[in-house]
């Protein structure tokens, strides 16, 4: 089988990003930064050949999907559960210091990445990484020698890479997962393998100025 190119991206800012607040399943959409990134990751994939736009469910993922599917043209953007991010049950709608302080056993074993810890009604590090890797199968086979975009959540991006890089699932991330940037992966039955990582290049406020663009 023909290997499949994909682009990974995590959706644009939101206002829960910048509080640092944790998002998790709760439909938080884009703010006015997480807009302007997704124009211009639209603009800067407008001509790539793209087979399919796949994209998390949840609006701050669709909303950053529909800027690509727009700019590529010819494809819709297909909303994908599977592609949503971690299930963090009662820490969501908490900010990390929030955890910190009313749960600091539980927000031990977060921060140390305790595989089989969930908060409560929340996903396992291994339930998590499984739902994402066995969306990555099934959306990848249906393109074999193209080019798909998958849009996400930052937990997502951070399964992609250890998956393409074989990092562990304990290991401490010391890799870029940030909104809106490119990564590159190729996908076989076999494996997945890196290309790029976090380019942010179309971010850069000197290129592809929304006046000039």
């Amino acid at each position: 089988m023909d290997a499949t190119r994909i682009i990974a991206i995590r959706h644009g800012e939101t206002a829960w990003n910048v509080d640092t607040r944790i998002q998790g399943q709760l439909d938080i959409p884009l703010n006015e930064t997480g807009e302007w990134q997704a124009r211009r990751l639209g603009r800067v994939l407008a001509a790539e050949p793209i087979a399919a736009v796949y994209a998390s469910d949840l609006k701050r993922a669709h909303r950053t999907a529909e800027h690509v599917a727009d700019a590529v043209g010819g494809v819709a953007v297909q909303p994908t559960v599977g592609l949503r991010e971690r299930g963090f049950g009662t820490f969501e709608g908490l900010t990390f210091q929030d955890i910190e302080s009313r749960l600091p056993e539980q927000a031990h074993k977060w921060r140390t990445r305790v595989p089989d810890f969930a908060p409560e009604g929340g996903e396992t590090l291994i339930q998590f990484r499984e739902r994402v890797l066995d969306t990555l199968d099934a959306l990848a086979a249906r393109h074999p020698g193209e080019q798909i975009v998958l849009v996400a959540h930052g937990g997502v991006m951070d399964v992609l890479y250890r998956a393409a890089t074989g990092q562990a699932l304990q290991a401490p991330r010391t890799w870029k997962t940030g909104n809106a940037v490119i990564n590159r992966l190729l996908w076989t039955p076999e494996a997945v393998t890196l290309v790029g990582w976090a380019d942010d290049s179309h971010l850069d406020p000197g290129t592809l100025d929304d006046a000039t663009a």
